[in-house]
């Protein structure tokens, strides 16, 4: 019998390197002049992965944002992993936004990529599996130009593949 060969499809945020990222941005938002003044903050919440980024008003906190997003780019996090929630005044008339920081694929995500796996018409099999989805086959160029042809995709998620066997 057949060796079956196999690949997971994850979408996943290493949250030592956001944490880093977070702590550069804060220091040069402490640093910079025109946001000394502005009560910028940038908090990191573990549990939920999330970023909350504190602020003045709207214009300083897009800026300390875009400041956030070039040190993430910076160490490696890709941008599709953030998702930006609405800005809500908060407390002594500042602002506040969430960002959602993507740990896993989402149900309807991974239902689309199997979809577009089965499209393709090779000779593998898709299965979702919580929140990643498992590409199986018995030919190991067949899962690698599978690998191929879903980077060349773009899903609006940020894809990993890992566990190739």
């Amino acid at each position: 019998m057949a060796k079956q060969n196999s690949f997971d499809i994850v979408s996943e945020v290493d949250l030592a390197e956001v944490k880093n990222a977070v702590i550069q941005a804060s220091k040069e938002v402490g640093q910079r002049y025109d946001l000394k003044d502005s009560q910028s903050e940038i908090e990191l919440n573990e549990k939920d992965h999330q970023l909350v980024l504190h602020s003045k008003d709207d214009y300083t906190l897009a800026a300390v944002d875009d400041i956030l997003q070039s040190k993430l780019h910076r160490r490696g996090v890709s941008l599709k992993a953030l998702t930006h929630g609405t800005i809500e005044p908060a407390a002594k008339s500042n602002v506040r936004q969430t960002i959602d920081l993507q740990q896993g694929i989402p149900g309807d995500k991974a239902k689309e990529i199997v979809k577009l796996i089965k499209t393709w018409k090779l000779k593998v099999q898709a299965s979702i599996n919580d929140d990643l989805v498992r590409v199986t086959s018995k030919d190991r160029d067949t899962l690698q130009e599978v690998m191929a042809k879903l980077k060349a995709e773009d899903l609006g998620i940020d894809m990993q593949f890992t566990n190739y066997r």
